[in-house]
């Protein structure tokens, strides 16, 4: 005897949803982090405002709140279906690039002024998001206000490096360590 088919309401199984977002997650993070690097040569010379957190705590700070972008970004997709879904995807995969291309154009390209638009496009990005997950899932857009709110105080650090290191060709040239 063949067992039984499961019961049509049924759910699917969440587990691939948290599983991959928090690969894209992840994927976002190392992609972003090997632009990074505050011992250069060009990073330590710029000025710095004198409420910038020291090195140290970027890390401290990212990890926890990429890992509050995964669970909200697993939760939320294991919530919606079809067009929600996709259009949920496409704003968490919007999200991710932008927050990965920061990092590109502010330490890869030593670019503070490209950074500030970066983030300030990522901030865009972020609310747009955090109304998408509103209406998808209330608990994983209140998981995403850190998140939010700490790209929000990046801005406002990248726009303060801008406005203390106005440089003439809006780059810093020099590459060494």
């Amino acid at each position: 005897m063949s067992p039984s088919p499961a019961p049509a309401d049924r759910r699917a199984p969440v587990w691939p949803w948290y599983v991959g977002a928090a690969a894209a997650v992840t994927a976002t993070a190392v992609a972003g982090g090997r632009f990074v690097d505050p011992g250069t040569t060009w990073y330590r010379t710029l000025r710095k405002p004198s409420w910038q957190p020291p090195p140290w705590a970027f890390g401290a700070i990212w990890t926890p709140l990429y890992g509050s972008l995964a669970w909200a970004g697993g939760r939320a997709l294991a919530t919606t279906r079809g067009g929600d879904r996709t259009r949920l995807l496409g704003s968490l995969g919007t999200n991710l690039v932008l927050n990965a291309g920061w990092n590109a154009l502010f330490f890869g390209r030593r670019s503070p002024r490209a950074g500030l638009a970066g983030t300030v496009l990522l901030d865009l990005s972020n609310a747009e998001l955090l109304l998408r997950l509103a209406r998808a899932d209330r608990p994983a857009a209140r998981a995403l206000l850190p998140y939010a709110t700490w790209c929000l105080f990046a801005t406002a650090l990248n726009g303060s490096l801008v406005r203390l290191n106005p440089g003439p060709g809006r780059r810093y040239p020099h590459r060494g360590r």
